[in-house]
């Protein structure tokens, strides 16, 4: 068994929080565990807590187009979140529940050491990047962040109820693959 394995079975038991009693699956990481990229959400909502994988609703659907966008897959990217479990009616995660997730995200970010990590939506950034992110102000800029280099990109579930940041976006995305083709050598 090999250390993500070993974190991610550790992980699935886990009561640290309250998040665990109404959770039917923990939503652990999904995705080649040796890539250079690696996106950060917040937390699961209902379709990944029923199905266990990040990203598997709309949300996820507009990830994967986004990802075909600048000529990548899902398969070759590491996806993950800041919380595992889901927060009751998709609420944003206590910083209580962020906290006593915290060491799984730094576990997953230690093995995988990717060299871009994305975080998706201003939760994920201001648990990666620097605690007063400001999404609006700060997206699509790069950071130094746990061991790599980090941005942060409107959610996608916030691209579905707002069509008018998806501009934006595409120019994130574009300087996404111009960094990842800058520094990453088996991505593309």
């Amino acid at each position: 068994m090999d250390r993500l394995d070993e974190i991610r079975q550790a992980c699935l038991s886990c009561r640290e929080c309250p998040l665990c009693r109404e959770r039917t699956n923990v939503v652990f990481g999904t995705g080649d565990p040796t890539s250079e990229l690696m996106f950060i959400g917040e937390g699961p909502g209902e379709n990944e807590d029923l199905q266990g994988e990040p990203f598997v609703g709309a949300a996820g659907k507009l990830l994967d187009d986004m990802l075909e966008m600048i000529d990548l897959e899902r398969s070759r990217v590491y996806i993950a979140n800041v919380v595992k479990c889901r927060p009751p009616r998709n609420r944003d995660p206590l910083n209580e529940e962020q906290k006593a997730c915290r060491h799984w995200l730094d576990s997953q970010l230690a093995v995988i050491r990717p060299k871009l990590i994305v975080c998706l939506g201003r939760i994920a950034a201001a648990a990666v990047i620097k605690p007063d992110f400001k999404i609006t102000r700060e997206h699509g800029v790069w950071f130094n962040a746990a061991g790599a280099r980090a941005m942060a990109m409107y959610h996608p579930a916030a691209l579905l109820r707002d069509v008018s940041k998806r501009p934006e976006t595409f120019v994130d995305l574009r300087a996404l693959r111009a960094e990842a083709k800058r520094v990453c050598q088996r991505l593309y």
